[in-house]
């Protein structure tokens, strides 16, 4: 589970946090064009961070809410990933900080590592991961389990759980949202 954490964190998130920042769950919709491009729908549910002091929260903060909700430099950052920002947001619903954002792709791999290999897309993952749904067909084998698709579907849909966001430690960041 730890590595698609990581993953998912690298998507959103970007590298340049430190860990800090967690979220309860994560939904991809994934649109296909015919020649393999498209665009994904990313959305992000209940976003915490998990400072320990005051500094790594300013830190969490400043990262969430001026450089990856503000920033031409996180869309620059993320056009260097092949990932081409079309919108991104943050936003209060059902009492949680939640965040979207999409972003066209030219190659499906830039999309957590998805794969084609003809007649199927998949996503390679770890035992451990957590997937809460999808509309693809979960396929375990020896280490490692995967999301398959047939390459006639035109949307992908998965959605993975990351973290228990109710944890007493995790600082909410929805109170934050108002002042940026």
């Amino acid at each position: 589970m730890k590595k698609i954490i990581k993953i998912m964190t690298l998507l959103f998130l970007v590298a340049a946090i430190q860990g800090c920042i967690v979220f309860n769950t994560v939904s991809y919709e994934v649109k296909l064009n015919d020649d393999r491009t498209g665009r994904v729908n990313l959305q992000v549910n209940d976003i915490k961070s998990d400072a320990s002091n005051v500094s790594e929260l300013e830190e969490d903060k400043n990262q969430l809410f001026n450089f990856m909700l503000n920033s031409d430099d996180f869309i620059e950052q993320m056009k260097q990933e092949g990932k081409f920002i079309i919108d991104r947001q943050l936003y209060l619903e059902d009492d949680e900080l939640n965040g979207k954002l999409s972003f066209d792709f030219n190659d499906i791999s830039t999309v957590e590592g998805m794969q084609y290999q003809a007649p199927f897309y998949f996503l390679t993952l770890g035992l451990s991961d957590s997937v809460v749904s999808t509309n693809g067909e979960v396929i375990y084998s020896a280490g490692l389990k995967r999301i398959m698709w047939d390459s006639s579907m035109t949307t992908l849909n998965f959605e993975m759980f990351s973290t228990d966001a109710e944890e007493e430690n995790l600082v909410d960041l929805k109170k934050y949202l108002d002042s940026k």
